[in-house]
């Protein structure tokens, strides 16, 4: 087993940098760039363009492009500069501000007679530093500001309550919940009845599920639930239980009609199989023969789907954050595209691909645990 993920782990290597290859040759393909017009659609002198291009590095050969920002990537784990958004890194855009900086900060405003505004830090503390030198903006020391246990745990709360890739996750994880407890019982209820009324009305709506875009869907929600019930919020993720529903349910209908009819096929196939006829020759309980010796094999297929799918759910699908203004990666995505904003989609991209790749290689090994017909060696 070791040596398995080993070797998978070691073949994804030269896959994720092909990627980064393919995706940061395709955008330089693309017409236009980051600095071909402004915020206002005009286009931009080209003595000015000149200069920000060489600001950024873009005047240079595409490969001396490519290799710099791997070399800031994999050395520093700097996506670099958003190119579109003065004074603000891909990651920090990603992955959240420095809240160690916000927790003390708010530490501050308790503590000292002053603004928290007018005051800094010699260096920017990491979750692991023990205390942190506080400086006025005249650079004049007002003293050390301890960092324990409380003050980890609270940086560790906003990171995964606030971060977008965090956020994207969140949204991910309840539209996989909700994909998983409705589409399997859905796709065993089809194959026990099948060609019955059940049969047919679960596969039309997973048909419909399929069919149906999730932007689509999404816009269709906001206007029935929101809109016109005034159920559901429309927008926004954290701040209510009621902001989750139309997300996850958007997100999650696609996925689960894959997995309902991915069920009912891989269940009717293995129903059929001489070792279940076995099992109900020796007195077993329907129940039994089901749960224990069915199902087990009928999810092989559904595991297979389940590690593209889970990636895509949980690093955020681009056009639900974008419909529903959750800020998660998806939407920084969005936007990206349509900046040309090259560093934040190499950025995403990323991201996906690493997910996608570790997901994929979950699935692998837990073909090994569901099937003990397969071994690794």
């Amino acid at each position: 087993m070791q040596r398995f993920i080993v070797q998978r782990i070691l073949w994804n290597i030269p896959v994720l940098l092909l990627i980064s290859v393919v995706t940061f040759g395709m955008m330089q393909l693309v017409p236009g760039g980051p600095f071909s017009g402004s915020a206002s659609g005009r286009p931009v002198p080209p003595e000015i363009r000149a200069n920000m291009e060489a600001k950024y590095g873009l005047d240079k050969p595409v490969w001396q492009q490519y290799l710099s920002y791997m070399d800031r990537l994999l050395l520093h784990f700097d996506f670099g500069p958003s190119l579109r958004r003065p004074g603000r890194t891909v990651t920090s855009m990603l992955f959240g501000p420095n809240y160690m900086v916000e927790v003390l900060r708010d530490q501050l405003r308790a503590s000292y007679d002053v603004q928290a505004s007018s005051m800094t830090f010699a260096e920017p503390p990491g979750l692991f530093d023990s205390e942190a030198l506080v400086v006025k903006t005249n650079r004049e020391v007002v003293g050390y500001i301890g960092i324990n246990w409380r003050t980890r745990l609270d940086v560790i709360k906003r990171f995964f309550s606030l971060a977008p890739v965090m956020v994207s996750a969140q949204v991910g994880l309840v539209s996989v919940c909700m994909a998983l407890l409705i589409g399997v019982p859905l796709g065993i209820v089809s194959a026990l009845k099948q060609n019955s009324a059940v049969d047919y009305v679960a596969m039309f709506f997973s048909m419909l599920g399929v069919s149906v875009p999730n932007f689509l869907l999404g816009i269709l929600l906001i206007l029935v639930f929101a809109l016109t019930l005034e159920w559901l919020p429309t927008y926004g993720w954290g701040e209510n239980w009621k902001q989750v529903i139309l997300p996850a349910i958007t997100l999650g209908t696609g996925g689960m009609a894959i997995i309902a009819r991915l069920t009912r096929a891989s269940m009717l196939e293995v129903i059929r199989a001489d070792y279940i006829r076995t099992a109900r020759a020796k007195g077993l309980t329907e129940q039994v023969v089901i749960v224990r010796h069915a199902l087990k094999n009928s999810l092989i297929p559904v595991t297979t789907v389940l590690g593209p799918l889970m990636a895509a759910w949980l690093t955020g699908s681009f056009m639900v954050e974008w419909v529903f203004s959750i800020g998660g990666i998806g939407k920084f995505f969005v936007s990206a595209v349509t900046d040309r904003d090259y560093t934040l989609i190499m950025g995403t991209i990323i991201i996906y691909s690493g997910v996608l790749v570790l997901f994929n290689l979950i699935v692998d090994v837990a073909y090994g645990f569901i099937d003990p017909r397969i071994r690794f060696d």
